[in-house]
């Protein structure tokens, strides 16, 4: 046996929103006996169900889910937060004898799990932050962004300026300890990882296609409540954490009276393209990952086939 498979085995299945990660998740965990551990960074709040597409019962077919619908909308969580709660439950799987399967859209997550990210024990400099996101709120994101570009350029590359809570943590990070962010950063990833892990990656060749499916699915999500649900939030907190989340502050105009909700709903849709863009854009980056080329496949069953062959010849080398 070699060194890497002396290690657990762990799965993954990653991609961009409406590609069909749930679907392939359930699938792989019905087939190896798994577990769905996810990988999403708004699927771990309560109440937020429709517009983060959390899995309904049906659509989990029985297979135990993980790390979702956990938290309160005000709890604030990181992907440190992310890495401890996911090994726990790892090896709550792995002691049962089944399959961790790591399901989620969330990139950040899924690499910091699986490639051991050990995260600084930096500190913290509440005043600052504050300021930090004074700053942006009075001058916008880009402005706060081109701050960091000037003290840690290789950090900037890596964050979406929209990505307003990484640009504060890696400032403050700089502040706290008098290091760049993304120097702590590799740093944090020279411990090997515990884990034999598989990264299986669903995308479409045609980009035409993925963007019709995210048209379609936010259609379906307004036809199941999407509308009422954003409504009961914006009305219980403002959005906070939900603000974070596409599908939920595009609709704000619209309960405002500002925006036809037409318009609106035609913003989510454009702002999920977006977002697939921006998930793909990171995913690429992994070289570990193995693509599933969805439009190449007629039928279902031959994507499994494919996940499978692709399963029994990493798991052989």
């Amino acid at each position: 046996m070699n060194e890497k498979n002396k290690k657990p085995f762990v799965l993954a299945v990653v991609g961009p929103t409406a590609s069909g990660k749930t679907w392939l998740g359930v699938e792989l965990a019905k087939i190896y006996g798994g577990e769905v551990i996810s990988a999403d960074s708004m699927q771990i709040y309560k109440g937020m169900d429709i517009a983060s597409a959390k899995p309904t019962e049906d659509e989990k077919q029985g297979i135990p889910h993980h790390l979702v619908d956990i938290l309160g909308r005000d709890v604030s969580f990181s992907a440190a937060d992310y890495v401890a709660l996911a090994n726990e439950k790892i090896r709550e799987v792995l002691s049962r004898g089944r399959l961790p399967i790591i399901v989620g859209g969330t990139g950040l997550y899924v690499d910091s799990l699986l490639e051991n990210v050990k995260f600084s024990e930096g500190g913290s400099d509440e005043a600052y932050r504050e300021e930090l996101y004074a700053f942006a709120k009075e001058n916008g994101n880009e402005a706060l962004h081109a701050r960091l570009a000037e003290i840690d350029p290789e950090a900037a590359e890596g964050i979406h300026p929209n990505n307003l809570v990484r640009i504060v943590r890696a400032l403050e990070v700089c502040k706290v300890t008098g290091r760049r962010f993304s120097e702590l950063k590799k740093e944090s990833k020279l411990v090997e990882s515990p884990y034999n892990s598989l990264i299986l990656g669903l995308n479409y060749e045609n980009r035409q296609t993925l963007y019709d499916r995210i048209d379609l699915r936010v259609d379906e999500m307004v036809k199941t409540g999407l509308v009422e649900e954003a409504r009961q939030l914006w009305q219980e907190s403002g959005m906070k954490t939900a603000a974070n989340a596409i599908g939920y502050k595009e609709l704000i105009p619209y309960f405002k009276g500002e925006a036809s909700l037409e318009d609106c709903i035609s913003i989510v849709k454009q702002e999920t393209r977006h977002y697939a863009k921006r998930q793909l854009t990171w995913f690429r980056r992994n070289e570990r990952i193995v693509w599933i080329i969805l439009d190449r496949f007629d039928k279902k069953n031959e994507i499994l086939e494919k996940c499978k062959k692709t399963i029994a010849k990493y798991l052989e080398t």
